[in-house]
């Protein structure tokens, strides 16, 4: 069996692997049968150097004193050209039948970020019907991860508990293995619990997704796109110009459909140059109706006087800023 983990968030990347490997081994000798590499095996912690040939060798190694091997190798987002993997796909065309591989496509230790996967190993993968999962998606799949997470959780939640740990987590759907296992220390296995016995467990509200403020501004909810921006830049600990960018990129696709004749959100898609859902074409088409050729204007102003202030041409805190330019932003949707 090959399995393929990929993910940029390094904690919901290693609370995936713990699962896969555990379902793996069972009720196994993890110390007979396990073998993790990374990126500090391949011979280099740069990547510029390093070779996959020691995770090809393990993988081709037989078992010793069990039935299977399961192999680990992490950090593989080290190699993201053709010839970097070579040895890796021709190992996946010609698998150990004992071996149970699992690659981790992550960044390593040096990385800025995380590359793209080598079309040549993404071919023998398919080929081989490799299992992947992705460990930390974004966006509206981080909230399925956190159900699917209380869901299993060893204790039963209320609606209540898992809305309020919904809210309080935001983003950082990391924190929710520590906080379950936190929950199921104190209250033991099966105890049904309230929002109220979950409160005191948690902490300072998180970080959430750019597209929950810009939802609240839309609405032309105040409050709650204040609640949110003051959520991205205390716990999520964004910088102004960081939130900045993300609601110039909003309206900017409002703009680029302002005027240009389109109804239907696959016509939008095409223009924007989106692939994979529409529904993001279809927000902005939306937007871009509702806000019309004048308010895009005015919001165009009120974003570049902000980056001004931010930058610090105005006398006063970033934080006040962005708080005046949120609520504006929020009455001219209010406008309709």
């Amino acid at each position: 069996m090959i399995q393929v983990l990929k993910g940029d968030d390094a904690t919901l990347v290693s609370q995936a692997l713990r699962k896969v490997v555990g379902d793996l081994v069972g009720d196994g000798d993890r110390a007979l049968m396990v073998d993790e590499l990374t990126e500090l095996d391949y011979g280099s912690d740069s990547g510029e150097s390093s070779s996959l040939a020691v995770l090809v060798t393990s993988a081709q190694t037989p078992p010793f004193l069990t039935d299977r091997r399961v192999v680990v190798g992490r950090h593989l987002g080290l190699f993201n050209k053709a010839d970097d993997v070579a040895s890796l796909v021709a190992y996946i065309e010609n698998p150990t039948p004992t071996t149970d591989l699992v690659l981790v496509w992550e960044k390593g230790s040096s990385s800025a970020r995380l590359g793209a996967m080598p079309k040549s190993l993404k071919e023998a993968l398919h080929n081989a019907s490799a299992d992947e999962i992705d460990a930390a998606p974004r966006g509206r799949g981080r909230k399925v991860l956190l159900e699917r997470r209380l869901a299993e959780a060893a204790v039963l939640l209320d609606g209540g508990a898992k809305a309020l740990i919904a809210d309080r987590l935001g983003e950082d759907v990391g924190q929710a293995d520590s906080l379950l296992d936190a929950l199921a220390s104190t209250f033991g296995e099966g105890a049904g619990l309230s929002a109220d016995d979950v409160e005191p467990f948690l902490g300072q509200a998180s970080d959430v997704a750019p597209w929950e403020l810009t939802d609240a501004i839309d609405a032309g909810d105040i409050r709650t796109a204040l609640e949110k921006l003051h959520r991205m830049m205390g716990g999520g600990e964004r910088h102004a110009l960081q939130i900045l960018a993300a609601l110039h990129g909003h309206y900017q696709r409002a703009l680029a459909l302002d005027g240009a004749g389109i109804h239907n959100e696959k016509e939008a898609a095409a223009l924007l140059g989106m692939k994979g859902s529409t529904y993001p074409a279809k927000k902005a088409l939306a937007l871009s109706g509702s806000l019309g050729s004048q308010r895009l204007r005015e919001v165009f102003a009120l974003l570049s006087e902000a980056d001004l202030g931010v930058r610090g041409r105005a006398g006063i805190d970033s934080t006040t800023l962005m708080e005046v330019l949120v609520a504006r932003l929020a009455a001219i949707a209010r406008r309709r």
